[in-house]
């Protein structure tokens, strides 16, 4: 094939004549990075204000919010569940605002996974 020379597949001719040369090239895309969104245990915000904010928040069954309610309670931490960077940081801060509306100390924290 001569230097001037280009492949059909990789040419297209249009009407006037011009002729208009496409590479194809693949991007790969990669998968955003996942965060944990965790509650932290105090001594002081009530349980049943810990189970609330994961029903309404991150829209627990009441079973699992039981269930996280106590881990934060025995562990000290309980993961609440795993999102995109800007979904956690939305649910951390829903988190914190109503704890403050509430009066009650309760934090949330966001982990990369």
């Amino acid at each position: 094939m001569a230097r001037n020379e280009i492949k059909a597949s990789d040419a297209n001719v249009k009407q006037d004549g011009v002729l208009v040369v496409e590479k194809k090239t693949r991007t790969a895309t990669a998968r955003p990075p996942f965060y944990k969104v965790v509650l932290l245990n105090d001594d002081y915000t009530p349980m049943d204000f810990v189970v609330f904010i994961l029903k309404q928040v991150f829209h627990k069954q009441h079973a699992d919010a039981i269930r996280i309610m106590l881990e934060v309670h025995n562990r000290g931490a309980g993961e609440c569940g795993t999102f995109t960077r800007d979904v956690a940081e939305t649910k951390v801060e829903q988190v914190v605002a109503a704890a403050r509306k509430n009066e009650h100390p309760l934090q949330c924290v966001m982990e990369k996974e």
